[in-house]
């Protein structure tokens, strides 16, 4: 009797500790360090620090720009592709495997594969050099062509996270019964009153999640930025990571995580807001 009484415990410790060593100690060291100035007082002096940087109202910038472009490009499209999916008989499994191939591409190989696309001596220049559209390779990938970087910092991130909210989207349109979309023909609602009236409502816990999900990932860009566009277009991670392993200053670096943290709580909290899931349907 007793032994059943503490096997759940049991079962939960090893996760538990798991979780308390390899992420609350780092979590509690991080956002301490940020509070501590390099005396050893508590002071709000890192934050001053990276925020008097020159460096740190592009990078903010171009984060939460990169955020605001990527994250809805990707949604409208993830629920279009996990509409598409849902409605074929043949080919559903192959089309989804190949779809979600770019969800087993690790960031750093993602902008590897879309560095040999647009560097200056890349795929893209070579068939435009080719077939006489330039007259001879140009080099976009720097700060002389914000806007083609930074569109193409995008495209790859769209590439590379779509699958993400794809994988998502389609799981919970599986979860909706077509009892609801048969009951609105029954009625003689057309599909796009049965998508936005029906369908979108009833998906709003899943993309709840994958916004959350991809959201927080896109405020972590960091590989494919660095591959692609490194001093030249600086953001938050890559501030951090400067500040860590460059100039060798953990308080600022510190700094730099806890308010990456704060902007993804705010956000989370919006989406949370801005959806209204019901608790029932939270699972």
């Amino acid at each position: 009797m007793n032994n059943t009484k503490w096997l759940p415990y049991c079962l939960l410790a090893p996760s538990a500790l798991f979780m308390a060593i390899f992420f609350l100690y780092p979590f509690l060291q991080i956002f301490a360090g940020a509070f501590v100035d390099s005396g050893g007082d508590v002071s709000m002096g890192n934050f001053s620090q990276i925020m008097n940087d020159f460096n740190f109202m592009p990078a903010l910038k171009n984060t939460l720009l990169l955020t605001a472009v990527v994250v809805p490009v990707q949604l409208v499209m993830a629920i279009g592709m996990a509409l598409m999916v849902g409605k074929m008989n043949k080919g559903r499994d192959n089309i989804l495997y190949i779809w979600t191939i770019p969800l087993g591409i690790s960031d750093l190989a993602a902008g590897i594969i879309w560095l040999a696309i647009l560097e200056q001596f890349g795929f893209l220049n070579s068939f435009m050099h080719a077939i006489n559209l330039i007259d001879g390779p140009a080099s976009w990938l720097n700060y002389q062509n914000a806007v083609a970087l930074f569109f193409a910092v995008a495209v790859a991130e769209i590439w590379r996270g779509t699958a993400i909210l794809l994988v998502i989207l389609v799981s919970g349109l599986g979860l909706i019964p077509k009892e609801y979309d048969e009951a609105g023909q029954i009625f003689g609602a057309n599909y796009w009153q049965r998508l936005w009236k029906i369908t979108l409502p009833l998906l709003r816990p899943s993309i709840q999640s994958a916004l959350i999900l991809r959201t927080l990932l896109a405020l972590e860009v960091f590989a494919v930025v660095m591959l692609l566009g490194g001093a030249d277009m600086p953001v938050l991670m890559s501030e951090t990571f400067n500040w860590q392993f460059t100039y060798r200053d953990t308080g600022a670096a510190s700094a730099y995580a806890v308010l990456i943290m704060v902007i993804s709580v705010v956000i989370t909290g919006f989406y949370i807001k801005l959806l209204n899931v019901p608790k029932e349907a939270q699972g």
